[in-house]
């Protein structure tokens, strides 16, 4: 299991609810599902995904496994019988270490929040605010004639560019655990990167058969994603 957890198997912070974690369930179970998708079939990743939810679904099971994992975090300090004097300080100071990576308070808070809102917030705000607000420029030069291939080359373009943008946003997000109190920021993030990433699917579906049905379900997914980007930056107003 090395360092890996049930919260790390489902791609999700330790302050996740359970809304988020049946959504990343979903989501995971979908992707590794061979049904699905026979070419990321992975029966080892499917068992530990269904593991996972199985614990964190259930408060009074979670509970006690975040009780285990404090339990292995702190549990190292004092496994250090028949080391030398060097390796002791060596093991102290990787646990403090993890520690305050875990659980900052004070001066460290503050400095792990801005360090937050500096590296995943910000640029994740930028990337999603470029691929919404462009949507409707882009489907009013495709309104002029959606059978012209120029104008349908330029629309798919955008859509090539924002997947770009979307996967760089979504690595962003997962490349730091985000502070207890901007929780509920993170999570209107999380769920309007998902709200992005099904709007895209959806207009890439109007490109091949050119169904409208396609293409205003994607407006109205990305309406729901502009929605939540709005409750994540009010959000942040409230924390000054």
């Amino acid at each position: 299991m090395g360092n890996s957890n049930h919260y790390d198997t489902l791609d999700i912070p330790q302050a996740a609810t359970q809304v988020e974690i049946k959504q990343a369930y979903r989501r995971l179970a979908k992707q590794f599902h061979p049904d699905s998708n026979r070419a990321v079939t992975d029966h080892e990743q499917i068992s530990r995904i269904n593991a996972a939810y199985e614990v964190l679904s259930d408060p009074q099971r979670r509970q006690s496994y975040d009780q285990e994992l404090a339990h292995r975090l702190y549990g190292t300090r004092f496994d250090t019988e028949g080391m030398s004097p060097g390796d002791r300080q060596r093991r102290a100071a990787e646990v403090q270490k993890r520690y305050r990576e875990q659980y900052p308070t004070g001066q460290a808070a503050d400095e792990h929040l801005q360090l937050w809102l500096n590296q995943v917030y910000t640029p994740v705000n930028r990337l999603l605010s470029r691929i919404l607000r462009a949507l409707a420029e882009e489907i009013d030069e495709l309104s002029a004639d959606p059978f012209d291939d120029e104008l349908m080359e330029g629309f798919q373009e955008y859509l090539e560019d924002s997947h770009t943008d979307l996967s760089q946003a979504q690595r962003t997000f997962r490349s730091m655990p985000n502070p207890p109190n901007v929780a509920g920021v993170a999570a209107h993030l999380y769920h309007c990167l998902n709200q992005v990433s099904d709007g895209l699917e959806e207009l890439e579906r109007f490109t091949f058969n050119y169904d409208d049905h396609y293409l205003h379900t994607g407006q109205e997914l990305f309406r729901i994603a502009t929605g939540l980007r709005r409750e994540a930056q009010a959000a942040i107003k409230n924390l000054a």
